[in-house]
C-alpha cells in the first residue's frame, strides 16, 4: 500500500530536480523550510521527527543549502519516511503551505480500519497501521537492511500491551 500524505502524494514518487523545483517554490513564497523524518506515518501524526532546526530567511537560490539537508536525512533515515515542510509565516502564526514526501521504505505495510458499534447507532473508526502493532517507536520497519517488525493483530495482544503466548 502507497501512503497518501501531503501533496503529491498521488503522484510517482519526485526526482532530485522536482524536489528542488517545489523547494525553490516555497523559498520563493518566502515559506520556511524543513525536513522531516518518521517510523509512524499514522494519519494523525502531523509532527514528525525533525531532522535539523527549520531554515528560516532562505532566498529563492538557496535550495542547494535545502537539498543537502534533504539527502542527508535520506542517507541517514534511508529505511524510514522523510518529508519536506514548507510554513508559512505571513499571518503571523506558522502554518504548513506545503508538505510532500521525498522518501519511502521500501515496505509499505499500510493500515487497517477497524469499525466500533457503540450507544445510540454510533459508529466509530480506528486506523491501526500494520507496521508491526506494538513495535517500539524507530523499529517499525526494522532498521536499515533490518528484517520488517512482526505483524502483531489487536486480538492476539493481551490487554497490558503484551504479547498473547
Amino acid at each position: 500500500m502507497r501512503l497518501t500524505q501531503g501533496t503529491f502524494s498521488f503522484l510517482p514518487d519526485l526526482t532530485d530536480e522536482q524536489i528542488e523545483a517545489q523547494i525553490t517554490y516555497a523559498l520563493s513564497n518566502g515559506w520556511s523550510i524543513m525536513v522531516e523524518y518518521t517510523d509512524d506515518p499514522h494519519p494523525r501524526n502531523g509532527l514528525w521527527d525533525m531532522w535539523s532546526p527549520p531554515m528560516f530567511d532562505l532566498e529563492e537560490d538557496d535550495a542547494d543549502v535545502v537539498m543537502r539537508d534533504v539527502r542527508a536525512c535520506i542517507e541517514a533515515h534511508g529505511h524510514l519516511y522523510v518529508k519536506v515542510v514548507a510554513y508559512d509565516r505571513s499571518k503571523g502564526r506558522q502554518t504548513s503551505a506545503l508538505s510532500f514526501i521525498v522518501n519511502r521504505p521500501e515496505h509499505e505495510p499500510g493500515f487497517r480500519l477497524e469499525r466500533q458499534e457503540t450507544h445510540d447507532r454510533v459508529i466509530r473508526y480506528t486506523i491501526h497501521s500494520y507496521a508491526g502493532l506494538n513495535t517500539p517507536a524507530g523499529e517499525r520497519y526494522g532498521g536499515e537492511g533490518g528484517e520488517l517488525a512482526p505483524v502483531i493483530s489487536a486480538s492476539k495482544a493481551k490487554p497490558n500491551g503484551n504479547k498473547a503466548q
